[in-house]
């Protein structure tokens, strides 16, 4: 009991530093901070107000929401206040019998706030209403209601944006926990799975890859987070993928490749990241979306493939079952590129991995992790 106790939390702490260490981590988001801005710089999120507005978190939106309209009505209040006392109108300056007020009773700072927000928010008790008898009064009238205006239409926007983001749509695509090598078609592969959790497509979709990884130049310099550029592709092309099921994407490892330096036995010593993106339009909105997942070498499975998970039914139907989505087999797999490459019938057979327990017929009883298409 104490020694399983002991391994999970190992394992949650080797996470968390594995986390800490990527750049980009597994759900897309970058892990990197900014120091030493200068702070005439901070000045510039300011004139770009508006991604200001919508990039931050949905509590701090909801504050500026409720903010912006209860001090509008508070600072129109106050005017209406100042309007009521310099004509008289207040209850303690004692106004006489047949005085002629700038607004129906508004005698007092409440009722001036009451009357504000009425008037902002095109309520109209009928208890409080203006008299003509007052232009400044008329003029401020004018300007609070379209003061009202581009708030309601400012906060909207924002509100609606947010809830409209592209990030949304990201979360409904998802990439396989690991990466795996192993042959396909001739080549050694670095292969990934991604999903679409949607019925709805991307529209023309392409997935390339950034290899981060620190390097030294021939003069000396240390280059932290060089980026080499990493070719995937689908039996189909890489370009305008056809994303109606889930696809297993691959990298040919051949001698222009930066993993045919590597092989089995130091992969894992290696230090680098590898960042997947997939790019695409949303069918249902039109709008641009971008997916990141990382990959670190702990994250990388040398000698394995992923199990099938799409089936066709007796009654002719594809279905697609995500509880092997992640899944992988060993499989004989070239120690290194290099034997695969030139050496014929040097394997290295992993000895640990998931059976293939699926899809030994066509049919697939319905359980509820199965996902229809």
């Amino acid at each position: 009991m104490i020694g399983s106790l002991n391994k999970r939390m190992q394992d949650i702490l080797a996470e968390r530093r594995s986390q800490r260490t990527r750049l980009v981590t597994k759900d897309g988001r970058c892990n990197i901070e900014y120091g030493n801005i200068k702070y005439s710089n901070h000045f510039a999120f300011l004139a770009d107000f508006w991604n200001t507005f919508v990039e931050i978190r949905w509590r701090f939106v909801l504050f500026f929401f409720i903010a912006s309209f209860t001090l509008s009505w508070f600072i129109f209040g106050l005017l209406w206040y100042w309007i009521a006392r310099t004509n008289g109108d207040l209850t303690w300056q004692n106004p006489p019998e047949d005085h002629m007020p700038c607004v129906d009773n508004v005698v007092g700072l409440t009722t001036a706030f009451l009357y504000s927000l009425e008037t902002q928010t095109t309520i109209g008790y009928g208890g409080r209403a203006l008299t003509p008898l007052c232009p400044g009064a008329v003029a401020l009238l004018i300007i609070q209601s379209l003061a009202g205006a581009i708030i309601n239409c400012f906060m909207c926007g924002v509100i609606l944006s947010k809830i409209s983001s592209p990030k949304k749509r990201a979360k409904t695509i998802t990439f396989s926990d690991m990466a795996v090598i192993s042959p396909k078609k001739g080549a050694l592969c670095l292969s990934i799975r991604v999903a679409n959790l949607r019925k709805t497509l991307m529209i023309g979709s392409q997935l390339y890859g950034k290899l981060l990884r620190t390097t030294t130049t021939p003069d000396g310099e240390t280059i932290i987070m060089d980026q080499v550029n990493i070719e995937f592709m689908v039996d189909a092309g890489k370009d305008n993928l056809f994303f109606v099921c889930p696809l297993t994407i691959y990298h040919i490892i051949d001698k222009g490749s930066p993993f045919f330096e590597m092989a089995v036995d130091t992969l894992h010593k290696h230090e680098f990241e590898l960042v997947v993106f997939l790019d695409g339009i949303a069918e249902s909105t039109s709008s641009s979306c971008q997916v990141r997942t990382s990959f670190i070498p702990q994250e990388i499975m040398w000698g394995y493939n992923f199990l099938p998970i799409i089936s066709r039914t007796k009654e002719g139907r594809y279905r697609v079952d995500f509880s092997n989505f992640s899944k992988v087999v060993p499989v004989a797999t070239a120690h290194c590129p290099y034997c695969f490459h030139n050496i014929k019938g040097h394997h290295h057979h992993s000895i640990s991995g998931h059976d293939n327990q699926g899809f030994e017929v066509i049919d697939i009883n319905d359980p509820p992790n199965v996902t229809k298409l």
